[in-house]
């Protein structure tokens, strides 16, 4: 998504994590540079756009082993989690008036939508 940033001029994308405030410019130099972070700490935001909780079988099940393994198999060395794990995240388009005009909940922790898609419900929202 960052790399097509160009391609929607008329909006501000915004990365919305549950991590601790104190934690946000590590979070966003790490994973969201040069988008804007704002932490939910009480994750009421994850809520109100249905943002559920994913099973222990789906998050951490064989794809997540296999894929944790492939990683160290070349050298990778995974970050313990610091964070809840199960917390499901997705995707939003919030028009300027506060209204939801787009909402992909994930089913899982890879799950996200195509970036053509988000891209032209951000457009979409932001006539």
């Amino acid at each position: 998504m960052r790399d097509r940033l160009d391609e929607i001029p008329e909006a501000e994308v915004v990365v919305v994590t549950f991590s601790r405030a104190r934690n946000l410019r590590g979070y966003r130099r790490r994973f969201a540079e040069p988008l804007t972070v704002i932490a939910d700490e009480e994750r009421a935001l994850y809520r109100a756009l249905g943002f559920g909780r994913g099973s222990v079988v789906r998050v951490w099940g064989w794809r997540a082993a296999a894929d944790y393994t492939r990683l160290m198999a070349r050298g990778h060395r995974p970050d313990r989690p610091t964070e809840d794990t199960l917390q499901l995240g997705g995707n939003a388009v919030i028009d300027t008036h506060g209204r939801v005009s787009w909402v992909y909940a994930g089913a899982g922790p890879d799950d996200r939508p195509p970036v053509d898609e988000f891209i032209a419900a951000i457009r979409a929202g932001a006539k």
